[in-house]
């Protein structure tokens, strides 16, 4: 008998869900999970802006070092330091005056739980953490997992569907926290894009680069397409649907509000 399994849990502010798709034991698949969400919970207790508490919000108010700090800031903090150059500068962790890593805490953090499923026997899997997505394998009787982006203006309906495999999927947008992305040369609210979505192989790289783009406005449009080993989908305010030539889907007809 196969198996598989699904579950959801409330981390990090959101619902993140976990499709398990391997042909293993209930109660290894039922561990296999368990490991997940215990990883991102201590990922939330470490870099939660929102907890008074966390490493990176007493790093923040200047109350510990960074060397005093678990090696996992550390390891964030050199990474969005190399991602602010990669990005020229537009992502920026202190753009909004004060530390905040959040666009590239998430995606990191998924990325490392697939990677650690995979070392524990997991080839199939799809770990979602509000819309950054990273899959794995295949669900059974497919060759692909289908990722629906989610459509800027209608909730229940998509944008785009992808097909995908050992895929990273992440999308920043203004839909939702409305316009709470800040260009850092300007500080002033990003407001030309209204959802950006990049594909790429690591999913904390391409979750900071959709949050680039989106600070970017309009430019950020060319800048993706640019971008080395990733496709890209963007929306603009004005309603205007585009992608780069590499990323096959057909989407529907977008109708701005």
């Amino acid at each position: 008998m196969t198996h598989s399994l699904v579950r959801v849990e409330h981390v990090m502010g959101m619902a993140i869900s976990l499709d398990l798709d391997d042909d293993l034991p209930v109660h290894e698949l039922e561990r296999l999970a368990d490991g997940v969400f215990g990883w991102l919970r201590q990922v939330d207790e470490i870099f939660s802006t929102y907890q008074a508490e966390s490493e990176i919000s007493r790093l923040a108010r200047g109350e510990i070092r960074r060397e005093q700090c678990s090696p996992l800031v550390g390891e964030v903090l050199d990474r969005c330091a190399e991602l602010w150059d990669e990005t020229d500068g537009y992502f920026d962790v202190s753009a909004g005056g004060v530390l905040d890593p959040s666009g590239y805490v998430k995606g990191w953090a998924v990325q490392r739980a697939c990677d650690r499923l995979l070392e524990e026997g997991s080839a199939n899997h799809c770990l979602n953490a509000g819309g950054d997505i990273f899959v794995r394998g295949a669900p059974r009787g497919r060759e692909r997992w289908r990722v629906g982006v989610r459509h800027p203006w209608e909730p229940l309906a998509v944008a785009w569907v992808l097909e995908v495999t050992d895929t990273a999927v992440a999308t920043s947008g203004t839909y939702e926290r409305g316009l709470h992305v800040l260009n850092p040369f300007t500080g002033a609210p990003a407001s030309e894009l209204r959802s950006v979505t990049v594909v790429g192989p690591e999913l904390g790289t391409a979750d900071a680069y959709a949050t680039a783009a989106l600070a970017m406005g309009l430019p950020g449009i060319d800048w993706l397409a640019a971008l080395a080993g990733h496709e890209s989908a963007v929306v603009t305010e004005d309603g205007r649907a585009l992608r780069s030539k590499g990323l096959h889907v057909a989407p529907p007809r977008l109708t701005a509000p």
